[in-house]
């Protein structure tokens, strides 16, 4: 049985991707790179790909590569859930930006209090 938590929801994703990750022999770049393709192959929303942009960073991902992938899969998933995923990983990015930019300012606004 398990215990009550006020975000079960997202408890249990943690635990699925703590789970892969620990089954996985990929390295962390590679596997931050397939998650991407299957998040363009499945046409997630932003918020997916929100969630592994730290992960993406952490591992060293470049831009680049991160082309590569959606050059790669895109005979396969089709331009459609390409260009759409563009646009998810942008806005994700912009989302990105927009916390850290707040976060920075809370900590120069504390600063000078």
């Amino acid at each position: 049985m398990s215990t009550m938590s006020d975000t079960p929801v997202l408890d249990t994703l943690a635990a699925m991707t703590m789970d892969s990750i620990e089954r996985c022999g990929m390295s962390e770049d590679m596997l931050i790179l397939t998650r991407i393709a299957a998040l363009v192959a499945s046409d997630a929303p932003s918020i997916s790909y929100l969630a592994h942009l730290g992960p993406a960073v952490e591992a060293n991902v470049t831009a680049s590569q991160l082309q590569d992938v959606l050059v790669a899969i895109a005979p396969i998933v089709g331009t459609a859930r390409v260009m759409s995923a563009a646009g998810h990983i942008a806005e994700a990015m912009g989302v990105a930006i927009a916390v850290a930019d707040a976060a920075l300012q809370e900590q120069l606004d504390s600063g000078t209090r």
